[in-house]
């Protein structure tokens, strides 16, 4: 489909020996509530349409590690710690059973996030930018990355009106705010300048998530058929101005110099 000598983002992993991969790896990034998972669905009845065969893969959603995620959130307990090593051990299976194998087959993969969804949450959680990096540098690097952006204002109604605002997805862990509401728009926020400044550092093709459901279903349809067809995708920045780095970057830089 695409050039099946595919690249690393470290060494893989060590033990699988990977062989060509001839599939696409295609990223859906965005914060919760934004829309992921509905247009995911849309995007794998419209590719089947087509005759792609097309692998579904979702964070946390290892068949080994998923129920141990959901146990370990229950107890409200978890620091960026235990968080990153059960989001890497579910990543990892996953990488190995799930998208090298559809890869390998010429499937694509829809990936509902990726590890750039630990690199934002760790960043706001006050982890080490580099040491989160090396952690996932197993991962196969996307041949294209969606980023559904959108701002706290629109977002807040939406998960209002779906599942509700929930401890891990506000912030509650980290205080941030008097009650839940507050704290879900101090932590989305934070969250939302992570992803933007990763966006720009990677290079993610941003999709307007403001819209309605249809209107974004088009855009990303159309990104991903330029990108099939063979053409370079447009990758438009998610913030204005200059170039800017996370706030994790940041925080290494300042401490370094005050060695």
């Amino acid at each position: 489909m695409h050039d099946a000598d595919k690249h690393f983002y470290g060494n893989g992993l060590p033990y699988l020996k990977v062989g060509p991969l001839k599939g696409s790896l295609i990223v859906i990034e965005g914060t919760d509530g934004v829309g992921r998972s509905t247009q995911i669905e849309a995007l794998t009845r419209w590719l089947e349409v087509q005759g792609y065969g097309v692998v579904n893969t979702g964070w946390t959603r290892s068949p080994l590690l998923s129920e141990t995620i959901n146990e370990a959130k229950a107890g409200h307990e978890l620091n960026v710690t235990t968080f990153s090593l059960l989001y890497v051990a579910d990543f990892a299976d996953r990488l190995e059973n799930q998208i090298i194998p559809a890869l390998r087959a010429g499937f694509i993969v829809l990936a509902d996030r990726y590890m750039y969804t630990a690199f934002a949450r760790n960043a706001v959680m006050g982890a080490d930018a580099q040491w989160t990096r090396k952690l996932f540098g197993f991962a196969v690097v996307p041949d294209l990355v969606l980023y559904l952006r959108i701002d706290v204002r629109r977002l807040i109604p939406r998960v209002l009106e779906s599942k509700g605002m929930d401890y891990w997805e506000s912030g509650m862990h980290l205080k941030l705010g008097g009650d839940i509401f507050d704290s879900f728009r101090r932590y989305q926020a934070r969250i939302l300048r992570e992803y933007d400044a990763i966006a720009d550092e990677v290079g993610f093709v941003t999709v307007d998530a403001c819209r309605s459901v249809d209107a974004i279903q088009q855009d990303l349809r159309s990104h991903i058929a330029r990108y099939l067809a063979g053409e370079r995708p447009a990758r438009r920045r998610a913030t204005a101005g200059v170039r800017r780095q996370s706030a994790a970057t940041l925080r290494t830089a300042a401490r370094a110099k005050m060695r």
